[in-house]
């Protein structure tokens, strides 16, 4: 059973040892563990519908209740500390574009708003109803939407019902001999609609591509009607109709189908840690490994502080401890050493060549490789990271991430700044907060940078929605001010919008909003994703 008030199944748990406890009090403080709110008593405080009968709709409080909310920590903190706000009407579970169109019509008869959701991994507020809108709320769950419905071997396409997970997906790929390769952390409970809608990435987009270079058409039902986007492998027919779709959050309409360019399965995968001496020594290895393009699936690089707390919370002590006196004697010096962790996927020759190619580049900045063993690691344990969320929850503290992505000559100072940003919103309020930094992406024009804060969460709902409130505040500036992209990764959603206009300038912003008012001239669509809301 899924968790609704945290992340995942409910009959996954993860424990936090001793050590890394230590070590948490050490960079954070000692913290007590909050009193969570009791589905029983957050299911009362859900209010009647507002929305008539339809067939198709579930008004249950639980239904609604879990429709509403994503997994920001925004979204956490309001269930877990039962401070619920606005939730949903009614949950719709399509089961075809057809219902998806009817659902629709529907919604704007009755004066509805609509909020698309496929696998609720948001986190950034993309599934909450907007505060002070008087229209009721319709969630439209695509999960029931999941067939394969066509596989071209020839052209390497599948299309696919937007609403299928990540698992589904490639268990339906697979039993034919092929993949997508689009990994995200969210994976288990993501969908195909969603990465396409918040232009997502994945683990290995190194090799496969982000979500952008995978979809090839698909069908949107707008407001207005339906828009077919057929796949072709070019053209230089004008503006390319599928940016439309890509990145738009649902706000221009519901994405019912797919077509994705899919891959055979690789013949080998490994994946390989090597740890260089600093900073400097790892940025401009994976630099030179991207601008050299060797065709890894992925490049993903720990600065020194993160690779020490993944040590340190990872168990195993001694283990660690004999890992820690290798590298030392190699070059690799605890409190400077970085972690850099690859991917290498394809043809067994291939990986061969691209592990020599590879070993050659590491060597000349005193790379320190640990073979697969770490690796292995990695990858069984791949998608289970995230529920350490839940675990640093049940003993006080709380954790969020920020990402974005700038050229190389700024990727230092953005990663920096973002840290410090953080630290600084915490020590205003007498607080710390431990803050580390990778570059899960690498290109050859520069990298995403991809931050992490552990911070303890406080004594109620106030303190910690302020504390959270002015962590998101001080490093999204931050970020701005440093020319990055608002999200690399994650979308935009409610939590960024208020952002998004630095980014894209004031005629950009006209322009989005020009064509959700072509799509969706009644805002049926308008619960603020994106670019915000404007006034009713």
């Amino acid at each position: 059973m899924r968790r609704w008030n945290g992340w995942g199944d409910d009959g996954v748990t993860t424990v936090l040892h001793d050590g890394a406890l230590e070590f948490l009090h050490a960079q954070v403080g000692a913290t007590t563990p909050p009193q969570d709110a009791a589905l029983a008593d957050a299911l009362a405080r859900i209010p009647a519908s507002r929305l008539p009968a339809h067939p198709l709709l579930d008004t249950g409080a639980e239904a609604r209740l879990r429709a509403s909310f994503g997994q920001s920590l925004g979204d956490w903190l309001r269930l877990r500390f039962g401070r619920i706000g606005p939730v949903s009407d009614a949950v719709a579970w399509p089961e075809s574009s057809a219902q998806v169109r009817e659902l629709l019509d529907w919604a704007r008869l009755v004066g509805a708003l609509v909020i698309p959701c496929g696998g609720a991994t948001s986190v950034v507020g993309h599934l909450r109803p907007p505060e002070g809108d008087a229209r009721p709320v319709l969630t439209l769950m695509l999960g029931r939407m999941r067939r394969l419905l066509a596989l071209d071997p020839l052209s390497q396409l599948a299309r696919f019902e937007a609403g299928v997970l990540g698992p589904d997906l490639e268990a339906q790929l697979r039993a034919q001999g092929w993949m997508l390769g689009h990994y995200p952390q969210s994976f288990e409970y993501a969908s195909l609609g969603g990465w396409v809608v918040t232009r997502s990435s994945g683990q290995q987009s190194a090799r496969y591509g982000r979500i952008e270079a995978m979809f090839a058409g698909g069908r949107l039902e707008t407001p207005t009607g339906t828009l077919e986007l057929p796949t072709f492998p070019a053209s230089a027919a004008g503006p390319d109709l599928r940016e439309w779709v890509l990145g738009s959050e649902g706000r221009y309409g519901v994405l019912t189908e797919a077509s994705v360019r899919i891959s055979r399965l690789p013949e080998r995968e490994d994946f390989v840690a090597v740890f260089l001496p600093d900073w400097a020594a790892g940025e401009a290895a994976v630099r030179e490994l991207a601008q050299g393009k060797l065709g890894l699936s992925m490049l993903r690089l720990a600065n020194a502080t993160e690779t020490l707390t993944t040590l340190r919370l990872a168990g195993h002590a001694g283990a660690i401890g004999w890992l820690e006196r290798y590298l030392s004697l190699r070059g690799c010096q605890p409190g400077s050493k970085v972690m850099l962790m690859l991917g290498f996927s394809g043809g067994a020759a291939q990986v061969g060549a691209m592990k020599a190619q590879a070993r050659s580049i590491l060597r000349r900045h005193r790379g320190v490789s640990t073979g697969t063993l770490l690796g292995k690691k990695w990858q069984a344990n791949r998608f289970k990271g995230v529920y350490l969320r839940n675990a640093l929850w049940a003993q006080g503290y709380a954790v969020d991430t920020m990402e974005t992505a700038v050229d190389w000559p700024r990727v230092p100072a953005m990663m920096a700044a973002m840290e410090q940003a953080g630290r600084a919103a915490f020590a205003a309020v007498g607080e710390r907060c431990h803050a580390y930094t990778h570059l899960s992406h690498v290109y050859a024009q520069g990298s995403s940078v991809y931050t992490t804060f552990v911070f303890r969460i406080g004594p109620d709902f106030d303190a910690a929605m302020a504390r959270w409130q002015a962590l998101k505040t001080a490093v999204c500036e931050a970020i701005v001010q440093g020319g990055g992209t608002i999200t690399h990764q994650h979308g935009v959603g409610k939590d960024h919008a208020p952002y998004l206009e630095a980014e894209k300038g004031a005629e950009g912003m006209a322009a989005l909003r020009a064509m959700a008012d072509h799509f969706d001239p009644d805002r049926l669509l308008d619960s603020g994703n994106l670019f915000g809301r404007r006034a009713i």
